[in-house]
């Protein structure tokens, strides 16, 4: 199964978070970079998937030529090699212009004779949450879809057949939490699968995997002029609560009001 992974650049956040003059992003100047968790676990269940199936695992993100080290990263863990879209200001493109960019290059692979039974995404992108990409994609691919999917296993055997592809691509049993619990699904191939994280640990490199990144081949293309999707008003930052610390005391002198506190919440009975 050849399985075809998009990826983001987003800012690697490990503390507060700020926004940049126009209100609809975050202000990265001084962040370093990294790709979502959801896309993190899409790539894991893609390498995954590949090696139980004798498949190829591919990456492909919009954004600036910097992105290539997210595609060199997922390289890096065991996908095969990557296309990135260059795009000097991602921004400029709303998830329906990104749906419609990368379905123009699983088209245009297509027709080079590289055609991906399995399209992952993530859930939602750690910077911008849109929560779109994935549907967008499968409504222009004209693919059936799949969001919030955790797990994915081969099973069973479909007529199917992608763009420039007429051949039976099978089946894919996913598993995914919902509101009652798990949700499993049986879904025909090609097929677009968009990710939560949560139901595999994404490895970390080794330096052969490092060293293999550093020569995979990154197949660029050339964004095209921003389409006309809505794009995203503004972000809110909401209000950081405040938090209180009581002391209870110092040494044995605490114990008595360490045990109200616990009778208090149940943890022990009077």
């Amino acid at each position: 199964m050849n399985i075809l992974v998009c990826i983001k650049r987003v800012p690697d956040i490990a503390g507060s978070v700020t926004l940049d003059a126009t209100g609809a992003g975050i202000d990265d100047s001084g962040l370093g970079h990294t790709m979502s968790s959801h896309e993190e676990c899409a790539v894991e269940l893609a390498i995954q998937t590949a090696a139980a199936t004798g498949g190829t695992v591919t990456v492909l993100t919009v954004g600036p030529a910097e992105a290539v080290e997210q595609l060199r990263a997922a390289v890096a863990v065991g996908a095969n090699d990557g296309i990135l879209v260059e795009a000097a200001d991602p921004s400029v493109f709303a998830p329906e212009d990104i749906a419609q960019i990368i379905g123009d290059v699983i088209r245009d692979r297509a027709e080079a004779g590289q055609t991906f039974d399995l399209v992952l995404t993530g859930d939602d992108a750690a910077d911008t949450g849109d929560f779109q990409v994935g549907i967008r994609l499968a409504y222009d691919l004209e693919y059936p879809v799949l969001t919030n999917i955790q797990t994915i296993s081969v099973g069973g055997t479909d007529e199917g057949g992608g763009p420039g592809g007429e051949r039976g691509s099978g089946r894919i049993e996913a598993r995914g939490i919902g509101p009652a619990g798990t949700e499993i699904f049986s879904l025909g191939l090609p097929a677009v699968v968009a990710v939560h994280e949560g139901g595999v640990d994404p490895r970390y490199p080794s330096i052969t995997g490092r060293m293999k990144a550093k020569k995979a081949q990154v197949v660029e293309y050339d964004a095209p002029e921003p389409g006309t999707g809505s794009l995203r008003v503004r972000l809110e930052l909401p209000e950081v609560k405040a938090s209180s610390v009581t002391i209870l005391g110092e040494g044995p002198d605490a114990a008595p009001a360490l045990v109200d506190v616990l009778e208090e919440i149940g943890v022990i009975k009077p």
